[in-house]
């Protein structure tokens, strides 16, 4: 009950959204009118002279996509079959192909499917020419660059797909400053992104090319729009800051169409919204220009892998780590993965930057030393990885140096810059069978918590792997990191935590209907009840604070408060004013309560069902 009072608070300072659009209601088994957006074959929908006439607008960059998993159906060409099952495995090819995502779908969910047109934008105006075709003829809009979204976002049956792939140029800024920001305000190294470039090929522009660092995203395939509209962290988000917060202008089209160019001295509010916000729900972002940081000198990872030879042990093991955490490793210098598995294991692979490899192997030499004193525990060679700051995101220097860390496009003719972590490989093309996320405050560091704290990884690991992002927190970041963080959508639970848990299963590439490639429903099942037991454990310890957008539950409960806290009704605010009719459209997006989870059905009354 306090929760749907919460709800009512919020909702109670807003009058009701008006109509999205004059079309015919429909009368429902309790009485209530609904809005539709209009589908292929209703007679609304658009001719084919006026698909033409868009077509024409946008120079012919107008198409229907056609999904290449025909080869694996009837008649089923095997080779062909087998060669496309190969590349599902290529987040570049999946990049490049509109009828894809990068994740397949989830189980129970939702289901990768092609749009009925794309508009392939190559520039801004192609946008504005696609929006206001949508406005205009009552469409449901799909805004895609990477094509990376857990939650399916970059996909929707019967809609027009807004592409921005054709969109990425990268420009290095010596001197920057936002436009209309006037004498006051000093300028700044920076880089202006299309919408549709990536990080990795971004990283090599700012990094390998100019000697900078920009704070992005840790897979590199990711998309740099959808990542800073949906707050986003990277390896050293505990240095650099979340990937939203050197935002320092955007270009974006909103529903009217209009082309706004928004910082914090020029539409502040829609500003503020788009870092982190949620992407495709406010505009179609066509630009971004972040702050640049000096490059750190040194960039490295540490790994190893220590097994325990009975629970005793393994209670015993992780008390020792959370404590050298809490002391040694909560700060800029660390980020990325500690990853605690069934089987009593406890898996290493946390990056630094900024200090020598002498200096980490000084700092992790007593946590190493005590594992060799334990006759009950074993532990892989560790391995300590350095090297120029400049050479972080160079894919051929990486190759040399540590064989099989990277992989890299197959396609003939593709350039070394499309390369990937071989430790992404997993989630290329996955389908989600279960995907939980919890903030770890860091209070939970603290002398007293600590043994709870331990309680609650040792139990959730009885039951599933649990990972710790220690960069999707912010907790140990410098002071100015965490203000910067606090001038965002995010909730604040962010900035008070030292960790993201995060526990999740996938499977290979699979799609429902598919003879021989479908899910696995059995598996799925399973994993959805080991997990749920995992996050039970968790949450003993955090019974609620929050998830993150980007990486959390289909299945997400009250996730207005858990994805943005305190900021929704700000949010909410601003999506009425430059969306009122509700165009952009995402599930569990901003506004999107009003809606039916497929974005075509508008309900009268918006309170969520509680």
């Amino acid at each position: 009950m306090a929760r749907r009072r919460e709800v009512l608070r919020w909702f109670g300072a807003f009058p009701l959204l008006p109509s999205l659009w004059p079309v015919e209601s429909h009368a429902t088994s309790v009485g209530t009118t609904t809005l539709r957006r209009v589908r292929p074959g209703d007679a609304q929908w658009p001719t084919k002279a006026e698909w033409m006439r868009l077509g024409t607008t946008v120079d012919g960059q107008l198409f229907s996509p056609e999904t290449p998993l025909r080869v694996c159906t009837e008649p089923v060409d095997l080779q062909q079959c087998n060669a496309l099952f190969h590349e599902l495995k290529n987040p570049y090819f999946i990049g490049d192909t509109p009828a894809l995502t990068q994740t397949s779908g989830w189980v129970g969910a939702w289901k990768s499917q092609a749009s009925a047109n794309v508009v392939a934008a190559q520039e801004t105006r192609d946008v504005v020419a696609a929006v206001n075709f949508a406005r205009a003829r009552k469409l449901r809009l799909v805004v895609r660059g990477g094509g990376h979204s857990y939650l399916g976002t970059s996909t929707a049956t019967d809609s027009l797909m807004i592409w921005t792939r054709g969109m990425r140029d990268i420009v290095v800024h010596d001197a920057f400053v936002p436009t209309g920001c006037g004498p006051d305000v000093s300028p700044v190294q920076a880089v202006s992104v299309g919408s549709g470039a990536i990080w990795m090929h971004t990283y090599e522009a700012v990094t390998g090319t100019a000697g900078r660092y920009v704070q992005g995203g840790g897979c590199g395939t990711v998309g740099v729009a959808g990542l800073i509209q949906g707050g986003g962290f990277g390896t050293f988000s505990k240095q650099f800051g979340i990937a939203a917060a050197s935002l320092l202008e955007a270009e974006v089209v909103t529903a009217d169409g209009v082309v706004r160019t928004v910082n914090a001295c020029s539409d502040p509010e829609l500003f503020w919204a788009l870092k982190g916000g949620g992407g495709g729900t406010f505009g179609v972002v066509t630009r971004l220009t972040l702050r640049t940081h000096n490059l750190p000198a040194v960039i490295g990872y540490v790994s190893s892998t220590v097994s325990a030879n009975s629970d005793a042990a393994y209670r015993r093991l992780v008390t020792r780590f959370v404590s050298f955490y809490a002391a040694s490793l909560c700060n800029p210098h660390w980020g990325e993965l500690v990853s605690l598995l069934p089987g009593n294991r406890l898996q290493i692979g946390m990056n630094f930057q900024g200090i020598t490899r002498d200096e980490v192997a000084q700092l992790w030499e007593p946590f190493w030393s005590w594992i060799k004193l334990q006759d009950d525990m074993t532990m892989t060679a560790p391995t300590i990885v350095s090297g120029p700051g400049q050479a972080r995101w160079n894919g051929r220097a990486i190759e040399k140096v540590a064989p099989g860390l990277v992989l890299f496009d197959d396609r003939p003719g593709a350039p070394d810059a499309n390369f990937f972590w071989q430790a992404n490989l997993a989630e290329t093309g996955h389908v989600i069978h279960a995907f939980e996320s919890l903030w770890l405050p860091a209070a939970l560091l603290e002398g007293s918590q600590q043994p709870a704290l331990v309680d609650a990884l040792v139990g959730a690991s009885r039951h599933w792997t649990v990972e710790l992002h220690v960069q999707k927190g912010l907790a140990g970041a410098p002071p100015d990191v965490i203000a910067a963080a606090a001038d965002t959508p995010m909730n604040a639970a962010v900035m008070r935590s030292f960790a993201l848990a995060i526990v999740a299963s996938e499977g290979p590439p699979a799609f429902d209907g598919l003879q021989g490639h479908e899910p696995n429903l059995a598996k799925a099942r399973q994993d959805v009840a080991r997990i749920a037991l995992a996050m039970e454990q968790l949450r003993t310890v955090v019974p609620d604070d929050g998830a993150y957008v980007a990486e959390s539950s289909y299945f997400q409960q009250d996730w207005q408060r858990a994805y943005w806290g305190d900021h929704y009704p700000r949010l909410l605010r601003i999506k009425q004013k430059y969306d009122p009719d509700g165009l952009f459209f995402v599930r569990h997006g901003v506004g999107s309560e009003i809606w039916s989870d497929d974005g075509f059905v508008r309900r009268d009354n918006p309170l969520p069902t509680m």
